[in-house]
């Protein structure tokens, strides 16, 4: 029974204190006014009565009505049911200002109204929640005051104050209110009245009709329905109403939120609604309570609680939105806001709310829509059923709460299965296995769950449902006899309707126990015409206390001599529901473990039992595949229980070993949870098996399994010490009920819920029994229990004492390995618990110091452990009631366990060190260079699997990785050689290597092998030759062994000077490596750099010699400042005198060799072969001679990058050179290198210039400069320059004068003029594509623009001021038409790609005609270089402002390369695949645009123009695209030779600085490795694969280029320039001084060397045409990925040092060899070729290398001297073309592959169209991307262009080809032509030979009529038979055609015949 009001209070506006703009509120009266004592007045009340401060108003307002919850420590809610009516006061502001006349505060000009109204609460305090009543009482006070009725306030009050009435039970009252007082009764006869009411009791059928109502004694009745069980909430019909506020998703995202403990707060504008919706969260969190701050309605005063850090749900008056949102917003925005009245929740970005677990979520939300909208369902049927209207609010509220009941009964049920009972008497104490339900379920990865488990709201619920003996509700009925139920219909949403609206009845009946009683008789107060009157109202009047006081003690009397009420409670054993173990299989989360896997497990175990070690060793790698699955690994936990006998299993080593393994793999996927409870089975069995390590010294499994976070985890061996305490409790009370011994299997006993369903259920149900026996016995009984069960929970946590201590001391104590790892050495632990304690921290301390064990090494181990101990202990003994005296017990007693633990394995660890090492497989030694030698000798490392899939055989083929073998590190190289650890492929061996200068990352890793049980340290070493070694170090390999081996190998890779490197240390002692000069080689160049510095300063006349870091020097003194170089230390600051510098003032007659030696250079050469000028003297040197060869940069000062002679043209003098290389970057001045022997242009490089633009070129005298007119005389030089080499062109000598394009193809071109003006547009579109990337800013026609350009130009006005110009205004239209404005400079758009719209009649436009002409010189640049110079006057040059990539572009897009093709771990994200990685990493962008400037400088080069590329510093883009340009021009540079001189000159003598680049030495390391010179060699490999035939040299000759110039084992790409070269003496020292034959210190002279040996370098397609220009197509589409990048041979390495490969295959075949031929078994032919293992190439050569070294050997054999395989081929190619000539075959596959024939095979690239007429079809696919547009030429038929167009890049399509004679036209004889019938394009074609590439005509296949046999004609070949002849008749003529013979006529016309009929 409860009382129905605790207090009635009446609160006031507090007209004393009130200040500023808000009152306050006081209490005027409250009863009874002394606090009950089980129930104290709550504080804070008149808050909560106006929750928006207390204010006057006005207008009276209507009365008002709300219940707040107010919480008070004890967590008890008081729900305060608030009544707010408004009364007249006279204004107190007016009564003020009339007493002082002057009011300071007064706001003037506001009308104060004469009369105001104050609020007035009452207020009823309760501790139920019966909101209707509340109202209903407060309600009829208010009308007996307002209506002035004559029943006495007191009375009423009384009345509700003594009310009593049942919390539950759903009987309503069952005792009489104690006064009924009657209307007829006076007041004043009230007291003796109450009186009377005592004495005489009504009668029987009152009492029954009293039964059911309450009266307050005012003519009213309520009847009060009391749930029937107060454990499920009562919700009335407000879950209904949040479900229509917000909506499904809404309300379902703050369930979840407030089950996984977020913040939630209500906004609303009604408090009732804030109440009712945070009651209606509550109810659905049903069986969960809410545990946090729980505040439906917050006052504003009070807002300052929403910073709290705790969860909360709080309600605040929409009011205060903008102050919410301030709060809010200033704290880290972690709140959910819920706006009623919008509908809208707002979760903030920082919040994750994890949602219910994926098809539960479904579920829930189609049962709540169809609840909530049932005609949702039937919405689209045709005829629809006549109703379906959701049911009534309170029906649909029950049915709402129905679902989420469902929904828990899914998410917990079984939860019974997985609690540890650990005491029964005094009290049961229950614990939680979540592991283990989370296991069971198979969702430990699901977020949401694992929240709520964790959640305070879950830990009561298992507090309050965990007891087993208790009274049941709903939820209870729901668990235990309805989860099949739900599991069967889950599927079917009618069924789960069905069951949802059962449910919905149950609680619908518990809340309205008699829905058919009459309702209530309240009166409410008269609405009459004078109502709202203020002069009617009178105030609340002043209650008589003494009265109300009366009442309440009369009550209290009454109550004490009245009979206590006993309710029977119904307790009973709680049932627990079906177990969870099926549950997992119907869902299929067991894994797929087949029979067959378990089998293996097994037989695996019983082999080892039995001794049959070598079968156990096959099985083996099986078996420890199979214990990925659950099902195996408790397969192995049941299997190895078996063999344990009395707790022990002796083993010897090996046995011992492989169940050693066996745990530890199945340990190794367990999680830190173990949820499901392997560890937990384990834990007996690891302290079972053991070997004997010696006399009386014994080793247990446990101390080779402590590797696993499982043991650190508290939870864990809480979990365990639950499971095995409730194990012997039940055996405990086993024994005193029935006396029989309990026999549980000795796994059962120790195992955890999962393992035994029978005996947890007995657990349960004993200690249901006992609860309920526990009154019957006495006191000595009771005692007794109580007492044996805390000495069993203390003996087990002495027991667990020593288990920990087993499983958390390492063997080696001074190896602190699992402890440091995971922390467990810090104070606070994760942990269950939500008991925190004290004793364990001070306790462990001093008994750690009073155990007086000193031992330094293991003393912190120690410590550690015994502070974990101590942990554990406090928490389990503190929840399972464990005695104080017991605990210091324990305390004092774990450091003893631990140390004696200690002492025992120091022992077993020396002992088990003079074991015999398992058998390791045995290291293998690399072969080793010749000079190269060992730095660190092979340590032991497992080389683990990466992210390559292919060695893993997770791509088919075996398992190659991981292996087991050793890394060494030698002066040269990384070498990783080994086994693989799967012994199916144990006798390979895998050699992974990389030369250590191409290392580029370097990181440790720790690694977990399966095969055995330790974490080792690794390291993942990556190198830029796209090798990756992943390895993990053998435990036993010393950690400062390995720490030794990282400093050996940075030593090694980034040595302090480029001396250290191996090319330099070759063959050198390695003791030399660390710091060693060596003696200077060439002592008189080093004597001749020094000298060069020393006289340039001393003709400085103001020598200040600074050392900075070079800034690039400002706009105004720039010309009058030398440029420096960027990492040359000295900079000088005053120009050189001229004169002073000549040869014979610096040079000593010792030096002149040194002339020679750079004469002798590659540069040189190919000027000469270039026609580039001479060196002889130059008074002999003729005059008309356009270049010239220039020594200014003899002595490397003009430029130290640059080569010691240089190109430049004649007419120039060394001194302007000197004065014009200040304006460019790094002093790199334009210089030639290289020219078009047909059109005479030629190709410059230089940098870029130093200014912003192009100004340093154009430079306007009016810009300020530093001296008189210095910059001037310095731009006219440069303007001198550019037009010396524009004057070196024929073309610009030529009589016409300018460069047009008649003039131009007359001269130089030999195609016809049709076909230029196609070609015209062609470079346009290449110059569009070029000059703009998509990052353009597309030009909008501005006046800004114009104005900026008018600027520019009247600043350069006076320099022609004498020349007429054209104002530049025309030209802006053509641009716009064009589609691109360049912003850069206009001109180059129009000139260049001079596109103009067509006529509308298709005609070509006019411009066509009138075209400008074209350029003599481009000059490629920066697009951000380019800004604000003017254009030359005459148009005789240009600028092309294009897009370069930068360095760090580079660097970052090929470590992305790196990672996508040698990724270092594989991935399942789809959006990390291979080709993705590829994407992003933009490496094949890259190629793209360098490859599209390059094919358009080779356009303008091949068209006539000269380009000078001045990019950068001209040593990084520049040095690609030149040296492209040059391979693409000249087919010289497409041999092996000429490859050589190209890389010789552009990249090596002209300064890419392949030190800096490459990283190769300390002082380089952090601006890391760019590869410049791959990217390069990327680009020549994508032209090869398009031109097969073109290249002398193979794909390999370019891997072998791209491994060794970062290998540093030649001194060829070493330094950045010539003359750091000449300074090291390295540069002419690699001719005729090789003291060492052996090492080759060029890697050409390798090249050379090996190339005469074997085939390797050659390509045997090469079969080149005379002068052929290529244009390789340069879209990514046509761009294939190297496999360079992605190929790797792990049977030998890398194949790039050749002497290696060829030892190691020796090797390998003399292994192989048998000692005695073995004659019985014929020996296998076949060799199985594994892809990642075997060479391909080598393996499975192509046939002409098989046939060559078959040739070889039968040579061998037959003991010839063997001969040159460059002969034979040689000859064999001159014999097969005399032949061919011989025999006019029509076929051509007889004749060989590298015949001539294979001229289709170029065509196959798309590379020569001629028939389209248009030079090639790259160009085509340009213009058509470009759209640019081209005039079809007359009389061609258009579909050739069409088909050219998309003409396969495969290749072209020739039916049928041969040899037919045909006659010519009239009067003209037969001659033999060339054939070709293409099906693809429709057409025969004929040429003149077979080699041509211009047909000679075509025959359209359209045209033609029919073929027919036909007779010979006069003139014909006299000795071919008649019926060799047909005619082919087309609509213009007929064509005489005679084959070789009659067969092959036949074929003609068949083939031709069918062309027709397919068309």
């Amino acid at each position: 029974m409860a009382r129905l009001a605790d207090y009635f209070v009446v609160v006031g506006y507090d007209l004393d204190k009130r200040g500023g703009s808000e009152g306050q509120g006081h209490i005027l009266q409250r009863f009874p006014e002394k606090d009950w004592e089980d129930n104290p007045f709550p504080q804070g009340i008149e808050l909560f009565c106006q929750p928006n401060g207390w204010q006057l108003v006005p207008e009276r307002e209507r009365p008002s009505f709300f219940v707040s919850v107010l919480t008070d420590i004890n967590s008890e809610r008081h729900y305060c049911a608030c009544f707010t009516f408004w009364e007249g006061l006279d204004n107190p502001q007016l009564q003020k200002a009339e007493a002082s006349e002057v009011d300071e505060d007064e706001v003037p000009g506001l009308v104060q109204p004469a009369q105001v109204f104050a609020p007035k609460s009452l207020v009823l305090v309760s501790r139920l929640d019966h909101t209707e009543v509340f109202r209903n009482c407060l309600g009829l006070i208010y009308t007996v005051h307002v209506d002035s009725l004559s029943v006495p306030l007191e009375t009423v009050i009384g009345n509700l104050l003594t009310c009593v009435i049942p919390v539950a039970g759903g009987s309503q009252i069952n005792e009489s209110p104690v006064c009924s007082l009657n209307l007829s009764v006076p007041q004043a006869l009230a007291c003796d009245w109450l009186l009377g009411c005592f004495q005489d009791q009504p009668g029987q059928e009152e009492r029954e009709e009293s039964l059911r109502t309450i009266t307050l004694g005012a003519g009213d009745r309520q009847v009060i329905q009391t749930p029937i069980n107060d454990s499920l909430p009562v919700s009335g019909s407000s879950v209904a109403h949040l479900f229509r506020q917000l909506g499904i998703v809404n309300v379902l995202y703050l369930f979840c939120a407030a089950l996984t403990e977020h913040k939630i707060l209500f906004l609303s504008s009604s408090y009732q609604r804030l109440t009712d919706a945070c009651r209606a969260l509550l109810a659905i969190m049903f069986p969960l309570k809410y545990s946090f701050t729980y505040v439906p309605i917050l006052p504003g005063k009070l807002l300052e609680v929403l910073s709290t850090p705790t969860p909360f749900i709080i309600g605040v008056n929409s009011f205060f939105r903008s102050e919410t949102q301030e709060l809010v917003g200033s704290m880290t925005l972690d709140v959910i806001i819920a706006d009623l009245d919008g509908g809208t929740v707002t979760i903030p970005e920082c919040v994750h709310v994890s949602l219910l677990p994926d098809p539960l979520l479904q579920q829930t939300q189609t049962a709540l829509s169809m609840v909530l909208d049932p005609e949702l369902e039937i919405a689209d049927h045709a005829f629809p059923p006549s109703s379906t209207q959701p049911s009534t609010l309170k029906v649909q509220d029950k049915e709402i709460r129905a679902v989420f009941l469902w929904l828990f009964g899914q998410l917990f049920h079984g939860y019974r299965w997985c609690l540890h009972i650990i005491r029964i008497h005094p009290e049961p104490v229950i614990r939680f296995h979540k592991a283990a339900f989370l296991g069971q379920r198979a969702l430990t990865e699901d977020d949401f769950l694992m929240k709520v488990l964790d959640g305070m709201a879950f830990a009561g619920f298992i507090s309050e449902r965990g007891p087993p003996y208790r009274p049941t509700d709903l939820f209870d009925d729901l668990i235990a006899n309805q989860v099949e139920r739900i599991r069967q219909e889950e599927c079917s949403p009618h069924k789960v309707m069905n069951h949802i609206k059962e449910l919905a009845e149950q609680l619908f009946k518990n809340e309205n126990p008699y829905p058919a009683v009459a309702m209530h008789k309240v009166q409410r107060p008269a609405e009459s015409p004078g109502h709202n009157d203020p002069k009617n109202l009178a105030i609340f009047p002043p209650l008589d206390d003494v009265t109300v006081q009366l009442f309440i003690d009369h009550a209290a009397a009454k109550l004490k001599t009245a009979p206590p009420v006993v309710k029977a409670e119904l307790r009973g054993m709680v049932p627990s529901g079906p177990p969870l173990g099926d549950i997992v299989d119907r869902h299929g989360h067991v894994l797929a473990n087949s029979a067959r896997r378990l089998e293996v497990v097994r037989n695996c175990i019983t082999y080892i039992f039995d001794n049959k070690m070598l079968e156990a060793k096959k099985l083996m790698p099986a078996v420890l595949r199979a214990l990925k699955g659950r099902a195996a690994r408790v397969c192995l936990t049941q299997e190895l229980n078996q063999h344990v006998l009395q707790n022990r299993a002796v083993l010897d080593d090996q046995q011992f070993d492989y169940i050693v393994r066996m745990m530890n793999c199945t340990l190794q996927d367990c999680s830190h949870m173990d949820e499901h409870g392997i560890a937990a089975v384990l834990l007996p069995l690891v302290t079972a098996f053991c070997r004997k390590l010696g006399a009386g010294i014994t080793q247990f499994a446990y101390s080779c399994v402590q590797e696993h976070m499982v043991w650190t985890n508290m939870q864990f061996w809480e979990a365990m010490f639950y499971s095995d305490v409730q194990n012997h409790i039940r055996a405990l009370y086993l024994e005193v009920d029935e006396g029989e011994q309990p026999t549980p299997s000795h796994g059962q006993q120790e195992s955890g819920p999962a393992a035994g369903g029978q005996e947890l259920l007995g657990a349960l149900e004993l200690a249901s029994e006992q609860s309920r026996l526990w009154p019957t016995l006495n006191k000595e009984q009771q005692s007794e229990r109580v007492q044996k069960e805390e000495s069993t929970v203390f003996s087990q946590a002495i027991h667990y004492a020593n288990r920990m201590s087993y499983l958390l001391l390492p063997l080696d104590t001074s190896k602190n390995r699992l402890l440091n790892r995971s922390g467990i050495g810090d104070v606070e632990s994760v942990s269950n618990s939500y008991v925190t304690n004290s004793i364990a921290g001070s306790m462990a301390e001093s008994y750690d110091t009073e155990s007086g064990f000193e031992d330094a090494e293991s003393s912190d181990v120690a410590n550690s452990v015994v502070r974990f101990i101590n942990r554990f202990v406090d928490k389990v003994c503190n929840e399972s009631g464990v005695t104080n005296e017991h605990l210091k017990a324990l305390h004092t007693m774990i450091p003893d366990i631990v140390q004696m633990h200690i002492e025992t394995l120091d022992a077993v660890h020396r002992e088990s060190k003079r074991l015999p090492p398992i058998q390791k497989p045995k290291l293998l030694r690399p072969i080793l260079l010749a000079g190269e030698e060992l730095v660190m000798d092979g340590m032991r490392v497992h080389l683990i699997s990466d992210g390559r899939e292919e060695a893993t055989g997770a791509m088919g083929g075996p398992p190659l990785l991981p292996a087991e073998g050793a890394i060494f590190l030698t002066t040269y190289r990384l070498i990783f050689k080994g086994t693989p650890n799967d012994p199916l492929v144990g006798e390979q061996v895998v050699t992974r290597s990389f030369p250590i200068a191409s290392l580029t990352k370097e990181k440790r890793i720790s690694v977990s092998l399966s095969m055995d049980q330790f974490i080792q340290e690794g390291l993942q070493l990556r190198s830029c030759t796209f090798q990756l070694l992943k390895i993990a170090f053998d435990e036993e390999v010393a950690s400062d062994l390995a720490e030794v081996f990282r400093k050996h190998m940075h030593k090694l890779r980034y040595p302090q000077h480029v001396q250290g490197t191996f090319a330099f240390t070759m063959g050198q002692s390695g003791k030399t490596l660390v710091e060693h000069k060596t003696k200077d080689k060439n002592q008189s160049i080093k004597t001749l750099s020094k000298n060069l510095v020393k006289s340039a300063k001393r003709t400085i006349g103001r020598q200040y010699v600074t050392r900075k870091k070079y800034s690039p020097p400002t706009w105004e003194n720039r010309s009058s400042q030398q440029s420096e170089l960027d990492e040359d230390e000295i900079s000088v600051s005053e120009e050189l005198d001229q004169g002073s510098l000549t040869l014979s003032s610096t040079i000593r007659s010792s030096d002149r060799q040194t002339m020679s030696n750079v004469v002798e250079r590659a540069c040189c050469r190919d000027y000469q072969r270039l026609g580039l000028g001479t060196l002889s003297n130059s008074l002999t040197r003729s005059k008309n001679e356009p270049f010239r060869i220039s020594t200014v940069n003899r002595m490397y000062t003009v430029c130290k990058s640059y080569p010691g002679l240089l190109i430049v043209p004649q007419s120039i003098p060394d001194s302007t050179i000197q004065r014009i290389s200040r304006c460019y970057r790094q002093n790199r001045f334009p210089v030639v290198c290289w020219r078009n022997s047909r059109t005479k242009a030629v190709l410059l490089r230089s940098a870029g210039l130093h200014a912003k633009g192009v100004v340093g070129f154009f430079k306007s005298p009016n810009a300020p400069s530093a001296g008189p007119s210095q910059a001037d005389s310095t731009s006219l030089e440069q303007e001198k320059y550019m037009q010396a080499i524009i004057s070196s062109m024929p073309s610009y000598s030529e009589p016409s004068g300018r460069n047009t394009l008649s003039g131009f193809t007359s001269t130089h071109m030999s195609i016809s003029d049709s076909s230029d003006k196609l070609r015209q547009p062609k470079i346009g579109a290449l110059m569009k594509q070029v000059m703009g990337g998509k990052e353009d800013i597309p030009g909008t026609f501005s006046r800004g623009a114009l104005g900026q350009r008018a600027r520019v130009i009247s600043l350069s006005q006076p320099r022609v001021s004498g020349k007429a110009r054209n104002p530049p205004g025309g030209k802006w239209g053509s641009i716009r038409g064009s589609g691109r404005l360049s912003a850069y400079n206009p001109e180059v758009g129009n000139r260049l790609s001079s596109k103009e719209s067509p006529q509308p009649n298709g005609g070509p436009s006019e411009a066509l005609f009138l075209r400008q002409q074209r350029a003599y010189l481009y000059i490629i640049g920066d697009k951000t270089q380019l800004k604000g110079g003017k254009q030359d006057s005459f148009q005789q040059w240009e600028v092309v402002p294009i897009e370069v990539c930068d360095v760090r572009q580079v660097k970052n897009s090929f470590k992305k390369l790196m990672k996508a093709c040698v990724p270092s771990s594989a991935t399942s994200e789809s959006s990390m695949t291979f080709h993705r990685c590829l994407e992003e990493s933009e490496w094949m962008c890259l190629l793209h645009r360098v490859l599209q400037v390059s094919v358009l400088v080779v356009e303008l080069l091949d068209t006539g123009s000269s380009v000078m590329v001045s990019l950068e510093d001209g040593w990084d883009v520049t040095t690609q695209v030149v040296s492209l340009v040059q391979l693409l021009s000249d087919p010289y540079y497409r041999t092996l030779d000429g490859f050589r001189l190209l890389v010789e000159k552009e990249w090596l003598s002209f300064g890419h600085r392949f030190s800096h680049r490459g990283a190769q030495t300390l002082a380089s390391q952090s601006s890391g490795f760019t590869p410049v010179f791959l990217q390069f060699l990327d680009c020549v490999h994508q032209i090869h694969l398009q031109f097969p035939m073109e290249f002398e040299f193979s794909q390999y000759y370019l891997k072998f280029l791209a491994y060794h110039y970062v290998s540093n084992r030649f001194r060829t790409f070493l330094l950045d320039s010539d003359y750091e070269r000449i300074e090291l003496g390295v540069l002419y020292e690699e001719k005729g001084e090789r003291k060492n034959p052996q090492v080759c210190k060029s890697v050409w002279d390798y090249i050379d060397r090996l190339n005469k040996k074997t085939p390797i370098f050659f390509n045997y397609m090469f079969s080149p045409e005379d002068e052929e220009v290529l244009r390789p197509y340069s879209f990514i589409s046509n761009l294939k990925v190297w496999d360079f990048y992605t190929e790797e041979t792990l049977s030998e390495g890398p194949s790039y040092d050749w002497e290696l490969v060829q030892r190691g295959r020796q090797e390998r075949l003399a292994e192989e060899v048998p000692d005695k031929p073995d004659t019985t078994t014929p020996k296998s032919q076949r060799h199985i070729v594994w892809p990642c293992y075997d060479s391909r190439s080598r393996v499975v050569p192509d046939a002409i290398t098989k046939l060559l070294q078959d040739l070889q050997s039968l040579e061998a054999e037959l003991g010839l001297p063997p001969e040159k395989w460059k002969d034979t081929w040689d000859k064999i190619k001159a014999n097969q073309r005399a032949e061919a000539k011989l025999e006019n075959r029509p076929s051509f596959n007889s004749s060989l592959l590298m015949s001539s024939n294979l001229s289709h095979q170029r065509r196959s690239q798309g590379v020569y169209l001629p028939e389209s007429g248009v030079g090639s079809s790259i160009n085509l696919a340009m213009d058509y991307e470009a759209s640019t547009t081209s005039t079809p030429v007359a009389g061609r038929p258009s579909t050739s262009t069409l088909y050219s167009q998309f003409q396969s890049t495969e290749s072209e399509n020739r039916s049928f080809e041969g040899i037919l004679y045909k006659k010519g036209a009239l009067l003209k004889p037969w001659k033999p032509r060339w054939f070709v019938l293409d099906k693809t394009k429709h057409q025969l074609r004929y040429y003149e030979t077979r080699k041509d590439k211009d047909c000679t005509g075509v025959i359209e296949l359209a045209e033609v009529e029919s073929v027919i046999p036909a007779t010979p004609t006069m003139g014909a070949p006299k000795h071919i038979e008649e019926k060799a002849f047909f005619d082919l008749k087309t609509t213009k003529r007929v064509y005489n055609f005679c084959a070789q013979d009659r067969p092959n006529a036949q074929l003609w016309m068949d083939s031709i015949q069918s062309c027709l009929s397919d068309a």
